[in-house]
């Protein structure tokens, strides 16, 4: 029995081809990279970007007049497909293993910041086959399309869904936006900085009303009072302050919180008193006995701030008591938002409760680390992405279509059972 073996490059292509295609895709990548440097995504901000995705489209519908030829179906079949999406996997596996730079150092010459593998996003290996697998996929969905079948509705859901979310995130990568401002309070900002240094106006600004936070009850150590270093050295020992449990031993000394004030001013050379006022800071007068000796003491720790400062309770010659910073257990700006065409008052901006106001999310980013609670300001990192309700959109419509893949797959082993 005579048997003829298919060559490579000879239709209809199958897994062979579609892996070379892609390592050749990976490849010329890699040679753009060296020639002309990383993909600058700014170039490609709206309206070109909007050029671009129609032109894509354009070409799709164009080309789904070649569905019948052998090309066509290679191009949206399962081979080309599974190995475009097998490039993707080991770029996202050289992400994850490579560490990735914001920003590069320019007298980086090693063999991954020359390819681009430090920013992979920007790596025009990585572009050129998400690009590509973008093509790939809207062939499918058209070529699917035409021949439309309701039944079919967990595939349109699934696919549809991915190439929307690799659509407006590829392409709305060149419109999205990241700054910090930094805002006083009482005043109101609207200007930020590049990441050139130069002063930018934003078409939205904030007013911050006030600045707060809550803070956790701070710890108890003993350092060397020389050194300054935590007791004992490489595993330091802490003594929480609670006063639901106002006992606690740190080494040989016992301690008991006889009084604790979160808020507290000195008062006299050794004492503290509670004055909620900016600046103020945790001070506790704790007793403090000698296990060894059974000698004991009453003595006022204090951590200190910015307007108050530190005490600590002498153990010996070389150790001393004293108290950690306090950490932040909460923190909140009460701000007043304004755009051109919209105001927002009084919203409370905190940690993982953002505001969304127009195409802009406001973040709460931070404060004056040195003056803590006493801050004056409050920094919001501002991000500018249009495109965010499309990628929502794909993600809902990738789900609706996952679940339904699964529940009809549930339905089809369930009749079969029953058969």
């Amino acid at each position: 029995m005579n048997s003829t073996k298919r060559s490579v490059w000879q239709f209809p292509w199958r897994y062979t081809e579609s892996i070379l295609i892609v390592i050749g895709l990976v490849i010329v990548g890699f040679a753009l990279q060296l020639s002309v440097g990383k993909v600058d995504f700014v170039q490609l901000a709206y309206p070109l970007n909007i050029v671009v995705g129609s032109g894509m489209i354009l070409f799709l519908l164009l080309f789904a007049f070649a569905r019948n030829t052998q090309f066509y179906q290679w191009f949206s079949g399962v081979p080309f497909s599974v190995s475009l999406i097998g490039g993707l996997l080991v770029l996202g596996i050289a992400m994850g293993l490579i560490p990735q730079m914001q920003k590069l150092d320019p007298h980086a010459h090693d063999i991954w910041t020359l390819l681009g593998l430090t920013q992979v996003t920007s790596c025009w290996a990585f572009v050129l086959v998400y690009f590509v697998t973008l093509l790939s996929l809207g062939s499918l969905i058209v070529r699917r399309l035409i021949r439309f079948n309701w039944r079919d509705y967990a595939f349109y859901f699934n696919h549809i869904g991915l190439w929307i979310l690799l659509f407006a995130s590829g392409l709305g990568a060149a419109d999205l936006r990241r700054y910090v401002m930094y805002v006083y309070e009482g005043e109101t900002e609207w200007r930020v900085y590049s990441d050139h240094g130069d002063i930018l106006e934003l078409p939205i600004a904030i007013q911050l009303n006030d600045f707060v936070m809550e803070e956790y009850p701070p710890k108890l150590t003993i350092i060397d009072r020389e050194s300054g270093k935590a007791q004992p050295e490489g595993k330091p020992d802490y003594f929480q302050i609670d006063e639901r449990y106002p006992e606690g031993r740190l080494d040989k000394w016992e301690l008991r919180v006889e009084k604790y004030i979160h808020q507290a001013v000195r008062n006299s050379d050794s004492t503290y008193t509670e004055v909620p006022m900016p600046g103020a800071t945790p001070a506790v007068l704790v007793k403090i006995t000698n296990t060894e000796t059974g000698k004991s003491f009453s003595h006022w720790v204090c951590g200190g701030s910015i307007a108050q400062l530190y005490m600590m309770a002498p153990l010996t010659e070389t150790l001393g008591l004293v108290m950690t910073q306090a950490e932040p257990k909460r923190f909140m700006s009460d701000i007043v938002v304004y755009t051109e065409d919209e105001r927002v008052d009084s919203a409370e901006l905190e940690v993982n409760k953002p505001l969304k106001v127009g195409d802009w999310m406001i973040y709460q980013y931070g404060y004056d680390n040195i003056a803590g609670k006493a801050s004056n300001y409050s920094s919001f990192e501002m991000v500018y992405d249009p495109w965010l309700p499309a990628v929502y959109v794909g993600i809902i419509l990738f789900a609706m279509g996952s679940v339904c893949l699964m529940w009809s797959g549930n339905k089809k082993k369930r009749k079969g059972d029953t058969e």
